[in-house]
């Protein structure tokens, strides 16, 4: 099976990088904000005190690392009127109702770049909440305890989508784990969720491509497979 380079070094660098300082933002958070894991998860750090030095900077390190990534996927990530179609089949999108997804499925479909915007805007109020937090004395108590609310929303927004991005990069669609691993993706994965983009990236039908695959699959002697169509 033929394969298409997705994720460049430098995409899957940034990828990374905002993982690690997410999950390391994420636990010492936990350590600090929730007294049952204060003793689970502060020795990890180097202790209670450690930890509440350490998160801000953690924070920091996502933030200036999703910022990267921003910047280099604004073009794929800007929303389109065929987004708008997309999103109208939400439903059939969520039961696997299609082997294909639409012809117009460019390099993200609309639910990634929904979930990107998200973490964009939740990771700016992240970063404005944090910083009253990180000096109470200046910007004084009601404002720091105003942004103790926003911090804890804003985080609890990206604890949901980072769940659901796991599961859809995982089970959901298996191939799409590999793609920030190696970086490449093969290229029935390519024309089965963004039939636009092998098109673009190979010249050729996506829907002509997989109708062969079918057909090979069933001179086989059998129904095509599941991993024929994700």
């Amino acid at each position: 099976m033929n394969t298409l380079l997705r994720h460049p070094v430098y995409t899957r660098c940034l990828h990374w990088g905002v993982a690690v300082f997410f999950v390391l933002a994420l636990l010492s958070g936990f350590a600090i904000y929730t007294p049952w894991l204060y003793r689970l998860l502060t020795p990890i750090f180097g202790g209670g005190a450690m930890t509440g030095l350490l998160h801000p900077w953690f924070s920091l390190g996502f933030v200036a690392f999703f910022a990267l990534q921003t910047l280099n996927w604004i073009r794929p990530m800007t929303w389109t009127p065929d987004d708008n179609r997309w999103m109208r089949r939400l439903k059939e999108y969520v039961t696997n109702a299609d082997a294909l997804e639409p012809e117009y499925v460019d390099f993200f479909n609309a639910g990634q770049k929904l979930y990107f915007w998200a973490i964009v805007g939740s990771a700016a109020l992240f970063l404005v909440s944090g910083i009253p937090m990180w000096f109470p004395k200046t910007f004084g108590r009601p404002l720091a305890a105003i942004a103790y609310m926003l911090h804890d929303l804003a985080a609890l927004v990206m604890l949901v989508g980072f769940i659901i991005h796991i599961y859809e990069g995982t089970a959901a669609q298996p191939g799409t784990f590999r793609s920030m691993t190696r970086g490449f993706v093969e290229s029935r994965w390519a024309w089965t969720h963004h039939p636009a983009w092998y098109r673009r990236a190979t010249g050729r039908d996506p829907r002509a491509d997989y109708e062969a695959a079918v057909r090979r699959q069933a001179g086989r002697g059998g129904e095509p497979s599941s991993e024929s169509r994700a």
